[in-house]
């Protein structure tokens, strides 16, 4: 069943609900954000005062796009992320709930004090360092993106939230970037980390950036790169929470521990392995000197 004209929004809901059911774990949800898009409305409103409407006739346009498998946060132009709202679009990865997992333990990591210095890699949206610029709005946030594209969306994003972040454009896979950066309390990364060839949803296959996803034939190439240079981003107390894939904790674990950092495993909401808290290893010299 598809949406049609002269039905209610709660009918245009459920036919909605029919139509995604077969390509989506989220049918309900997905249509209930869709209608709340084109209502111009929250979700919570459309609940309480609107079910009874007509259903606008643009809703069956929006219903078709994501049948097509376009994500809902593209089609409406923005998600949310750690109770913030953000801009996203085919430049940028989406914020998914998992990816709160680094934040939640820089919290938990944080707890009594604030780090001073925040540093982003592979900034997209800008949603882990603006969301962790909005526990401690008071540090110095720097995000860094190879992405002019990304980038602007990132500012879009700062600049809505009103929280002030320096964005720069810069690759650290390339020698030499991160040149007078100096040494940060809180480095977060959620790298690419998707084996080459893996099969993914269309959803993410064939609407997010593919260098913000594939790494290598074991989806190690980014972090091989990366942790290797954190001991030199790290403040001596300083942490790094890095986002890995569910089957890569030991494999990332033992490239943090050939560059000297121990690591410390956290679990997602559904009890995955999702993020590596990175530190300096007890007994090793001063990062500083």
């Amino acid at each position: 069943m598809t949406p049609a004209e002269g039905q209610t929004v709660a009918a245009a809901i459920r036919a909605a609900t029919e139509l995604l059911g077969a390509r989506t774990d989220t049918a309900r949800l997905d249509a209930e954000l869709l209608m709340a898009h084109v209502l111009g409305v929250t979700r919570s409103d459309l609940f309480l005062r609107r079910m009874r409407d007509p259903a606008p006739a643009a809703f069956a346009d929006l219903v078709a796009r994501r049948a097509a498998n376009e994500p809902v946060a593209h089609i409406v132009g923005h998600t949310d992320f750690w109770g913030l709202t953000f801009e996203v679009s085919d430049a940028v990865l989406v914020p998914r709930a998992d990816s709160e997992t680094l934040i939640e333990a820089a919290v938990q990591a944080f707890a009594g004090r604030a780090p001073q210095r925040i540093l982003d890699l592979g900034t997209g949206s800008g949603c882990l360092l603006l969301a962790a610029l909005s526990e401690w709005p008071a540090a110095e946030g720097i995000g860094v993106d190879r992405s002019a594209e990304a980038l602007a969306v990132a500012t879009r994003n700062a600049r809505r939230l009103d929280l002030q972040a320096e964005l720069i454009r810069a690759d650290w896979t390339v020698p030499g970037w991160s040149a007078g950066l100096g040494r940060f309390d809180l480095v977060l990364a959620n790298p690419p980390y998707v084996e080459d060839g893996a099969e993914l949803d269309p959803d993410v296959r064939d609407h997010e950036p593919a260098g913000a996803l594939f790494a290598g034939p074991e989806g190690l190439d980014a972090y091989r790169v990366l942790v290797p240079q954190l001991p030199d981003l790290l403040a001596p107390s300083g942490i790094a929470l890095v986002e890995i894939g569910y089957r890569q904790a030991e494999a990332v674990g033992a490239i943090a521990t050939a560059a000297g950092l121990a690591w410390t495993l956290h679990r997602d909401l559904g009890e995955r392995p999702r993020a590596l808290e990175l530190k300096f290893s007890l007994g090793k010299p001063d990062a500083s000197a």
